[in-house]
């Protein structure tokens, strides 16, 4: 009990102070996971809007596909990826293992079913009269669709919040994709495993109050647009 609350005190102080190893996993982190959720959502948004509106065989089946995707687990991408890019894989030339990019391709590929599922969800709550009343008053099928994204953006960007804590607080693809190299590609969830395996808390506690107060502000940042979206 006394180790726990030393090294919380510790934790503490070392956030406080702004620890400079601590400031620069967390800025590898957030930057990682900033690019994951744009480059996710610009495949997501459109692909939601698409299933929204579109009319097409299997659609039931390819949103049943889109819901398990949820709960992938992260080493199954990990593993799935590293076998792309590794030095014996299709893009192993590239040399993408150990990097940034890595990190990045695998959380894209996490996260892209859930903007694409949480848009779909937003749009769906929009009446399909909206966009009928548009085009019947002249809009073409751009400005319609422009329209139902503008009625739908808090439950777009509440799905954009929701895929960046997913990221944000994620280790199996950071870990296997990343390597967890010092200053480089070594985020705050490995480096609290790195740590932890170490026996040192203090820098793992501290990374962890830090991953806390940005999940609880994503969190409420979500539950803001979602009941933006409901109201």
């Amino acid at each position: 009990m006394d180790l726990l609350i030393d090294s919380f005190l510790s934790a503490i102080l070392l956030v406080i102070a702004l620890d400079a190893e601590m400031i620069a996993i967390v800025g590898v982190s957030l930057k990682i996971s900033v690019i994951s959720t744009l480059t996710a959502a610009v495949v997501g948004v459109p692909a939601g809007f698409g299933l929204a509106f579109g009319q097409f065989a299997g659609k039931r089946f390819v949103i049943t596909i889109l819901n398990t995707l949820l709960a992938l687990p992260t080493v199954v991408i990990g593993l799935f990826v590293y076998a792309f890019i590794s030095r014996r894989g299709i893009f192993g030339p590239l040399d993408l293992l150990y990097t940034q990019n890595a990190i990045i391709i695998g959380q894209v590929i996490l996260i892209i079913p859930v903007v694409t599922a949480f848009t779909l969800a937003a749009i769906s709550r929009i009446d399909e009269r909206y966009r009928k009343t548009a085009l019947t008053l002249g809009a073409n099928r751009r400005q319609a669709g422009w329209m139902i994204i503008r009625e739908a953006r808090f439950g777009i960007v509440a799905a954009l919040v929701a895929a960046f804590g997913r990221v944000i607080s994620e280790v199996g693809i950071s870990m296997m994709l990343g390597g967890n190299i010092k200053g480089f590609t070594r985020t705050m969830t490995t480096a609290m495993a790195l740590e932890y395996d170490k026996g040192a808390f203090t820098l793992a506690v501290a990374l962890g109050i830090v991953l806390l107060s940005l999940s609880f502000g994503m969190n409420m940042l979500f539950h803001f647009f979602q009941g933006r979206t409901q109201a």
